[in-house]
């Protein structure tokens, strides 16, 4: 555990990459294993996530986040992208997975199956837009510390614009929308950020203890 607390104060939101480094195949993988084991209400995982390479759509989704470089820069951008027709379907594909995972007969998980089913019915757009949004910060905290872990930088970014990226990644026709994104790579030598301390709250000021 101490490593992992050395690692978290090492890292930092990276402002300027180092185009020239690349994230080697092996630890993209483990990125993206780490993402997949991410934690999910109910373990639905209501979204994609999007890793993109090709430099010129990433020049188009620069654009996009008012010309912020780490958007190219980077080795890779990920994109977090929720579900916004979770259905009962949805339901019956993870049902599925579930049963055949465990060994599990799908009749014995149909309590919990009319359960996610009930509440996604009772949920509105809006609603459900908002919660399988959520999730995707989950995926996301999972990405920046294994990334953390591997010594890779990784930057989460809200300051986007989600229609504009919905639009180039034709996410509208696919239900998707952009939630959140984060950008990996190595940060460059002359990035100052990673020479100001990290600024947190106390224990004191942050905890409260009942």
């Amino acid at each position: 555990m101490s490593n992992f607390v050395e690692n978290q104060n090492w890292r930092y939101a990276t402002k300027q990459f180092d185009a020239t480094k690349k994230i080697s195949d092996a630890d993209l993988n483990t990125l993206k294993e780490a993402v997949r084991l991410s934690a999910s209400s109910y373990g639905l995982q209501p979204y994609k996530v999007i890793i993109v390479e090709n430099p010129a759509l990433r020049e188009e989704l620069k654009a996009a986040a008012w010309g912020q470089t780490q958007i190219t820069d980077a080795s890779h951008l990920f994109i977090f992208a929720n579900d916004l027709n979770l259905d009962t379907v949805s339901v019956d594909k993870y049902i599925n997975n579930i049963s055949e995972t465990r060994g599990v007969p799908v009749d014995a998980l149909g309590g919990f199956s009319d359960m996610m089913k009930g509440v996604i019915a009772n949920l509105s757009a809006e609603a459900k837009h908002i919660w399988t949004a959520k999730q995707t910060y989950l995926a996301l905290g999972n990405l920046l510390n294994a990334a953390a872990e591997l010594k890779i930088d990784a930057t989460p970014m809200e300051g986007f614009n989600a229609a504009k990226f919905n639009e180039i990644l034709g996410f509208d026709k696919l239900g998707l929308n952009a939630s959140v994104i984060a950008t990996v790579g190595y940060r460059h030598d002359e990035d100052k950020s990673q020479h100001q301390k990290k600024v947190r709250k106390s224990h004191e000021e942050l905890f409260i203890t009942l």
